[in-house]
């Protein structure tokens, strides 16, 4: 059957609008008495997806039905489709349609009642050039369908809402960096979809005067302003503000040093995006958190036995990461999740560190234990993270620890935080079908001297996270983390991570920096080498926070011993830790040197929050 004409009013919608959408079908053949039409939304039934239409003509506002060339209206037939929770809808015509007549699918208000956008469909959440719709047509009526008709619609960006505005975290004074600004609607879409006469200007902290940048809004919705630069360190913020509507946007804070500085990279080792499928869309996956969420770092995460994850898909999988890390703009890792016995083995997110193993050692990706595979590997190969271990279904005890493979810990997800307990303070506990428990906390494993730095993990909603959405189990932000290295490359940012210079956070960039006499994050400090260890401990460094910082505290063996109340977003701190080493120890329970541990626990007035990894300091 030769092909008929399909196009849709209106052609354009905006993500999230509420409208009336028409699906016009001109027919170039003879459609007999009988015909069936089966319309597909193409989609997933996510919240960001196309909203469900109801068949329901009595009720007034999102339904679908069929009006033919005379008027009549019909309603659908929901029909189930398997392993999804959006169905396709069938009209059944009960009369024949001559060719160059034109049949129109209506998603909005019931015909029964006021034609009101207000009682639409609502369009998808997120952008989309040539969104498709498909229509299958069957002359016989038998529910033989050949291939779809198909409609196109491009989804664009709604008004603008947030303004964006990535940097890097460090930088060095007088030296020039770029940043990228994203114009968004509330959805996070790009967007130019604002007043013609829309301007926005940029400022910072020490500004000269004789600056003054004002921006357009690019049709791309995001513009690079390439070549900024400070004169004097301290913390610095972009500010944007719309002179249309006075609303202010402030970036990150960025650190200005005097003469060299690190690395701050911030990124996933675990997580997925709402969006973007991570396995048969890894090239999408990896580009949005690349370039939509300026990510410095992501690992793959997908779930060994997963459904789906066949040898080709993880080779496919592993060659794109592969593809797409790049020295200096962006580190892919491959990894995947393992999940244990409960409590022995709990949940782990195995990390390749060199990527030839991923592909030839591990071909099926499928890792039958723990035990089997550290026996197999070295610790030069893989870094495993054990992640929610503070779960009472799915968590791990640390009884079995292996610090040459597990340098760090996630202490947080957007399912929960294993810091501590609720009862201890906990802002983020694991609360719902799935709860708490004590000895898969991090800091009762600290207590017994194991040696591990802090990672933050995103959204999952794979593997045994996949239960929770349909169980109230309680939801999150997604977490980042951040680790601080020598150079932006792979092998940099893995030997930070083995050396625990790394911090976790529930989200935003903080800025923290976390020393024992000087020594960083991650240390371990002995009296063997510094004596005077014994007497004082000196501790300092600095937060910059994305909003007014609540508290930053000092934590030692699981206690806070001090407690900074900034009024500000910024915070340089100092403290000298005077109790004699000797009476404030932890005993090691294997019988080793005694030792005690120092973390860095931030909260913001907006309950952001971050931990720096943890500093130890033996007593020989």
């Amino acid at each position: 059957m030769r092909r008929s004409v399909c196009y849709v009013n209106p052609s354009v919608a905006r993500a999230g609008q509420i409208s009336t959408w028409k699906f016009l079908y001109s027919l170039v053949d003879y459609l007999p008495e009988g015909t069936k039409l089966k319309f597909d939304l193409g989609c997933q039934g996510r919240p960001i997806d196309w909203e469900i239409p109801s068949t329901d003509l009595q009720q007034p506002r999102n339904t679908i039905y069929l009006e033919t060339p005379k008027g009549d209206v019909f309603s659908a037939v929901a029909i189930p489709i398997p392993h999804s929770p959006v169905p396709q809808y069938e009209f059944t015509l009960p009369y024949e349609l001559e060719a160059g007549e034109t049949l129109t699918i209506v998603l909005g208000p019931s015909p029964d009642y006021p034609q009101t956008d207000e009682a639409g469909n609502g369009a998808q959440l997120f952008t989309q050039r040539r969104k498709p719709f498909y229509l299958y047509v069957d002359p016989e009526g038998k529910g033989n369908y050949d291939e779809p008709d198909v409609f196109s619609m491009d989804i664009r960006g709604n008004v603008l809402k947030h303004i964006q505005i990535f940097t890097p975290s460090y930088v060095v004074k007088n030296k020039r960096f770029d940043i990228t600004v994203r114009f968004e609607d509330e959805f996070n879409n790009l967007t130019n979809f604002s007043p013609e006469n829309t301007r926005i200007e940029l400022s910072y902290e020490h500004l000269r005067e004789n600056l003054n940048w004002q921006l357009f809004i690019p049709e791309t919705g995001f513009v690079i302003l390439p070549n900024l630069y400070f004169n004097e360190p301290g913390i610095y913020r972009i500010q944007l503000k719309n002179l249309l509507t006075n609303e202010l946007f402030v970036s990150a804070p960025i650190k200005c040093f005097s003469d060299t500085a690190p690395n701050l990279m911030w990124g996933l080792l675990h997580g997925e995006s709402e969006r973007v499928d991570s396995e048969e869309n890894i090239e999408a996956c990896l580009r949005h958190f690349r370039d939509d969420c300026a990510l410095n770092f992501y690992a793959s995460s997908s779930f060994e036995n997963q459904e789906g994850l066949t040898p080709d898909l993880w080779k496919m999988i592993t060659q794109t990461i592969g593809d797409f890390n790049e020295e200096d703009r962006f580190v892919s890792l491959s990894g995947v999740q393992y999940c244990g016995e409960p409590g022995e083995e709990g949940i782990r997110q195995i990390l390749y560190i060199k990527e030839n193993k991923a592909c030839s050692k591990h071909k099926d990706c499928k890792i039958s234990s723990l035990s089997k595979l550290y026996k197999s590997a070295s610790s030069h190969e893989i870094i495993s993270i054990p992640c929610f271990t503070a779960s009472k279904h799915y968590g791990f005890n640390f009884n079995n620890f292996y610090p040459e493979f597990e340098r760090v810990v996630e202490i947080y997800n957007s399912w929960g935080c294993s810091e501590r307990t609720e009862k201890e303070g906990n802002l983020f506990p694991i609360k719902g079908s799935d709860s708490e428990v004590e000895s898969g906390t991090l800091v009762e494993a600290l207590k017994r001297n194991l040696r591990f730095g802090f990672v933050a993990g995103g959204l999952d909603d794979r593997g045994i996270y996949s239960k929770f959405f349909d169980a109230n189990q309680q939801q999150y932000t997604p977490g980042l983390t951040a680790i601080i290295c020598n150079k932006y490359s792979r092998e940099s940012l893995i030997e930070a991570l083995y050396q625990r210079h790394c911090y976790a956070t529930t989200g935003p960039r903080i800025i923290v920096s976390f020393n024992i006499t000087s020594a960083p994050m991650g240390s371990e400090l002995s009296t063997t080498t510094k004596p005077g260890l014994a007497v004082n401990r000196h501790i300092s460094g600095y937060v910059a926070g994305t909003a007014q910082l609540k508290t930053v505290e000092i934590i030692r063996n699981g206690e806070v011993i001090k407690t900074f109340f900034p009024e500000s977003s910024n915070l340089d701190y100092e403290y000298d830790d005077m109790d004699p080493l000797s009476e404030v120890i932890l005993k090691d329970p294997k019988g080793k040197i005694p030792f005690a541990f120092y973390y860095l626990r931030v909260t913001q007035v907006d309950q952001a929050m971050a931990w720096s990894s943890p500093i130890w300091v033996d007593l020989h």
